[in-house]
């Protein structure tokens, strides 16, 4: 009788177990982050410059295909400048981040074309 006691006891820990497991398998995902992006395009070897209304900012460079990408932006609203020859060439406002998505912001090239030309 304990022999059959044992094995039910132990049947029911086990089930127990496999719906933790399960539970725990198939919750929802917390706090995987709280940061976008903003990427576009842009006159090769610019400056872009993304700055918050609370002083957070990040910036990168536009490269040889008039590409860029700023990463780990934290939510909140920027002002996105282009700058190029230490001059500022274009400057967008109220540039919406949330969390776990881009922003395109593009800026305009020379005759429509972004890419660094061979010399």
């Amino acid at each position: 009788m304990k022999v059959m006691g044992y094995s039910k006891t132990f049947r029911h820990v086990a089930a127990l177990a496999a719906i933790g497991i399960g539970a725990i398998a198939f919750a929802p995902a917390q706090g995987q982050g709280t940061t976008g992006s903003i990427f576009g395009h842009g006159p090769a070897g610019g400056t872009v410059t993304a700055r918050s209304e609370t002083g957070a900012s990040r910036h990168g460079t536009i490269n040889d295909s008039g590409r860029y990408r700023l990463s780990n932006v934290p939510m909140g609203t920027y002002t996105v400048t282009l700058e190029k020859d230490e001059k500022t060439l274009d400057t967008r406002k109220n540039i919406g981040i949330t969390v776990g998505r881009g922003a395109q912001v593009d800026f305009a090239c020379e005759n429509d074309e972004c890419e660094a030309k061979g010399g």
